[in-house]
């Protein structure tokens, strides 16, 4: 052979051991998932968030071929889990997390190591929820009305629980307390599972939560006496909203998927796939119906752009609620 063919031939071969080596990443890529991936949610197992991601997370297996585990890890109102998931965990799609909106008001409120925004990969928005105020079936507090004139002939004799510290159950009360005039002891709980049984062993007077009471509301072990949206639920309509009643307080608290930073864009499509599909399928839809929840789906780029225009927003909520770290 020529030693000019066997030149031409050498850098043929070369380059295509060059191209296969530069696109060798890509097609490892896309052979994601090959292993289970772990799905963080940073409230205990029996609530409305856990029973809505287990039923997402079921119907995202389907999709991704592997199991998509879910791991409760409750504290610090949903924010810890996260957190430390951001700081620890590998950015390879393989763990992933539940992102509730305390995320983007923590940091305002306490010395936090991670950062709400450059921390994360966003991945997908999935739902908001119903907000409600509750009591024992057998309470004196027969209206939300009752509730509040209690609070003032009897100032912080009052009390409440909610998911935490930061929580929007928490901080959407403390808004209303604020528009009513009123002082209201908080007590923080881990997650609803534990708060609803505090409220039926009678350990405190009312929760503020998301819909996880549906069951005891139905069953005739609570009374509902408010929901925090801007109108009346289809479920529970003979119950008024707090904006009904002129406590000029609305919540939804859209709630969705984050990853650690630096997650490859194909994966976190693969992910985003899945549980946009998993979002809109029977059994999820089944599980929002049960909650009185809606979609509010969000793609990656606009879950994120959606997470930084509520982050600069939520500091004037903190410094109106006096929240803010001193």
């Amino acid at each position: 052979m020529p030693s000019t063919t066997r030149r031409a031939c050498f850098r043929l071969t070369l380059a295509a051991l060059l191209n296969l080596a530069i696109a060798w990443p890509a097609m490892a890529q896309t052979d994601f998932p090959t292993k289970p991936i772990t799905l963080i949610v940073p409230f205990p197992a029996g609530g409305s968030t856990d029973r809505h991601l287990r039923a997402v997370a079921a119907e995202a297996s389907k999709s991704l071929g592997q199991n998509v585990v879910v791991e409760n890890r409750p504290g610090a109102g949903g924010t810890m889990a996260p957190g430390n998931m951001a700081r620890s965990a590998k950015p390879d799609g393989y763990t992933i997390s539940l992102y509730p909106l305390g995320m983007l008001r923590m940091p305002y409120m306490h010395k936090t190591d991670w950062d709400p925004i450059k921390d994360f990969t966003f991945i997908v928005g999935l739902s908001g929820y119903t907000f409600g105020f509750t009591v024992r079936a057998d309470s004196p507090f027969k209206t939300f009305n009752d509730y509040i004139a209690a609070a003032r002939a009897k100032p912080g004799e009052i009390d409440y629980g909610s998911t935490g510290v930061g929580s929007s159950p928490h901080l959407l009360m403390e808004e209303l307390a604020i528009n009513a005039k009123v002082k209201l002891t908080h007590v923080p709980f881990k997650g609803n599972a534990d708060m609803q049984q505090a409220l039926l062993g009678g350990h405190v007077m009312a929760q503020s939560d998301a819909s996880g009471w549906d069951q005891f509301v139905d069953s005739g072990k609570m009374r509902l006496l408010v929901t925090f949206g801007e109108k009346r639920t289809t479920r529970w309509p003979d119950v008024p909203t707090a904006a009904e009643l002129g406590y000029g307080v609305t919540s939804t608290s859209p709630y969705g998927l984050a990853g650690p930073k630096g997650m490859d864009p194909a994966v976190v499509k693969k992910l985003h796939d899945a549980f946009k599909t998993a979002l809109f399928s029977a059994q999820s839809m089944e599980i929002m119906k049960q909650l009185n929840q809606e979609p509010v789906y969000r793609n990656s780029d606009d879950y994120r752009e959606w997470a930084i225009a509520t982050y600069a927003k939520d500091k004037t909520l903190i410094e109106h609620l006096g929240l803010m770290a001193k």
